[in-house]
C-alpha cells in the first residue's frame, strides 16, 4: 500500500455494523441494559468515551461518598449486593460492585468511543453513530445511557474570572484535606453540597454554604428505617400529601425547625417535589448538627464573585481562599443526538414523563433519565431490554444486514 493509499485509509472512519442495539454509556444504566439484554439473547454493543465503566463513580466522585440509599434499592437486575456490605455501601465498594457486575455478565464496553452524533437515517431504517476517535457505528436500535449526570453544571457567576483563589467544581472535589485551614465557601445545598461541607469541617477547613432556594432537609434514618423505605411504605397505605405530611412531621421532630438554621422548606412537601419535578430532597448525614453549633455557616443567595471573595443578596460581603461549586450535572444529549422529538433539546431528558420515558420512536430508548436514580435505572434497564428482545426475536429476520444503501 502506497503513502497515499495509508494515508487515505487511515482517513477514513472505521465503520462497525451492530446487528443489535448500541448502548451509549456504561454507568449503571447501561451495564443494567446490557446484563437484561443479554439475558434476553440480544446482542449488543457499549460504547464509552473514558477508559473505565461508571466513570462518574470513578472519576468525579469524592472519596467519603456512600450510597444515600440503602443497598437493596440500588442493586442492580439480577445480582444483589455481597451480603457482608453495609446497608450504606462506600464508593469504592459500589464500584467494586459494578466491576464484578461487568465481570458476571461479560459486559466489554468499547472505551475511548465518545459519541459526537447519533442520527437515524428513515431510508434504512437504522441509525449511524460516529465517534471523536473516527468510528462510525450503524445499528437497528440505539440505547441512550449517559445519564443525567454526565456533565457538570457551571453557572455563569458574575465576577467568577475576577476571583484570585481556587474554584473547583465537585466533579474535581476528593478531599476536604486538600483545604485544610482555609474558608472555603461552597455554592449549592443538595446532597453533595451538604456532604462537601461536611468533609470540610472534618478535615480542618471553615465553610460556608449557599442556600439560595428552599430545600427539603430529611433525616436519613426515622426509627431504625431508611428515610426513603418508610416513604415507600407510607405510600402503599395513605395518599402522597398525607404521607409528605407524616414525613415533615417525623423530621422536625428529628432534625428541628431548617428554617432557622437559613434553609426554608418549600410549600409542596418532599415527596410530592420530588414526583413533579424530580427535585430530591436532601439527606442529612450529619451536616446539621455542625450547622447548628456553628462549625458549618449558612448564607443566602450569592450575588457575585470578587477578587478576594464573594458578595451576597442580602448586602454582605466576605472573603474566601476557596470556592467549591456543588452545582449539580446535566444531561449532553442535545450535544450528539440528533433527534428533537423523544429528547428535550432544552435539557436533554425524555419530554414524555415517567413511568413512559424510556421508549421513544425508530429504535430510540432512555436508559436511567427517571429522575429517580439507580432504581429508575433497573426499572428503565428490564423495559428496554424486554422490547428489543421481541422485536429482535419478531423482526431482525427482515432487516438485511449489513445494510445495502451505500449512503447510511
Amino acid at each position: 500500500m502506497s503513502g497515499s493509499e495509508m494515508k487515505k485509509a487511515e482517513a477514513e472512519p472505521r465503520r462497525v455494523y451492530v446487528p443489535g442495539p448500541v448502548i451509549v454509556g456504561s454507568g449503571p444504566s447501561g451495564l443494567a441494559t446490557a446484563a437484561c439484554l443479554k439475558g434476553q439473547g440480544v446482542p449488543y454493543l457499549v460504547l464509552e468515551r473514558e477508559n473505565c465503566i461508571a466513570s462518574l463513580w470513578n472519576l468525579k466522585t469524592y472519596d467519603r461518598l456512600r450510597l444515600h440509599l440503602p443497598k437493596f434499592f440500588c442493586q442492580l437486575p439480577h445480582l444483589p449486593f455481597p451480603s457482608d456490605f453495609p446497608l450504606y455501601p462506600t464508593k469504592e465498594q459500589f464500584i467494586h460492585y459494578l466491576e464484578t457486575y461487568a465481570q458476571q455478565f461479560g459486559i466489554r464496553p468499547r472505551f475511548g468511543e465518545c459519541v459526537t452524533s447519533a442520527e437515524f437515517d428513515a431510508g434504512t431504517g437504522f441509525w449511524k453513530l460516529k465517534t471523536a476517535a473516527g468510528g462510525e457505528f450503524i445499528c437497528r436500535w440505539l440505547v441512550v445511557a449517559t445519564g443525567e449526570n454526565a456533565d457538570p453544571a457551571v453557572p455563569s457567576i458574575p465576577g467568577i474570572e475576577e476571583f484570585q483563589g481556587r474554584i473547583v467544581h465537585t466533579s474535581q472535589y476528593k478531599s476536604g484535606w486538600e483545604f485544610q485551614g482555609q474558608k472555603v465557601l461552597v455554592v449549592g445545598c443538595g446532597n453533595s453540597g451538604m456532604e462537601v461541607c461536611l468533609d470540610l469541617c472534618d478535615s480542618g477547613a471553615r465553610a460556608t454554604m449557599v442556600v439560595r432556594n428552599t430545600v427539603h432537609v430529611l433525616p436519613r434514618d426515622i426509627m431504625g428505617r431508611s428515610t426513603f423505605g418508610l416513604s415507600a411504605w407510607l405510600l402503599r397505605w395513605i395518599p402522597l400529601r398525607v404521607a409528605d405530611r407524616v414525613l415533615l412531621f417525623l423530621s422536625r421532630f428529628i432534625l428541628g425547625d431548617t428554617a432557622r438554621l437559613g434553609m426554608k422548606r418549600p410549600e409542596m412537601g418532599p415527596l410530592e417535589l420530588k414526583f413533579t419535578s424530580g427535585k430530591t430532597p436532601v439527606l442529612d448525614v450529619g451536616t446539621l448538627a455542625k450547622i447548628k453549633s456553628g462549625h458549618i455557616k449558612v448564607v443566602p443567595g450569592l450575588e457575585s464573585l470578587t477578587p478576594k471573595g464573594a458578595k451576597f443578596v442580602d448586602g454582605r460581603e466576605e472573603e474566601y481562599d476557596s470556592i467549591i461549586l456543588a452545582t449539580g450535572y446535566r444531561s449532553n444529549v442535545p450535544m450528539w443526538l440528533m433527534e428533537g422529538k423523544f429528547f428535550s433539546k432544552k435539557d436533554g431528558y425524555p419530554t414524555t414523563p415517567f413511568p413512559n420515558g424510556w421508549k421513544g420512536e425508530n429504535g430510540l430508548y432512555a436508559a436511567g433519565f427517571t429522575k429517580r436514580g439507580l432504581v429508575g435505572a433497573s426499572t428503565d434497564a428490564v423495559r428496554v431490554a424486554q422490547d428489543i428482545a421481541q422485536q429482535w426475536n419478531q423482526e431482525a429476520k427482515y432487516f438485511t444486514f449489513p445494510p445495502s444503501k451505500k449512503n447510511i
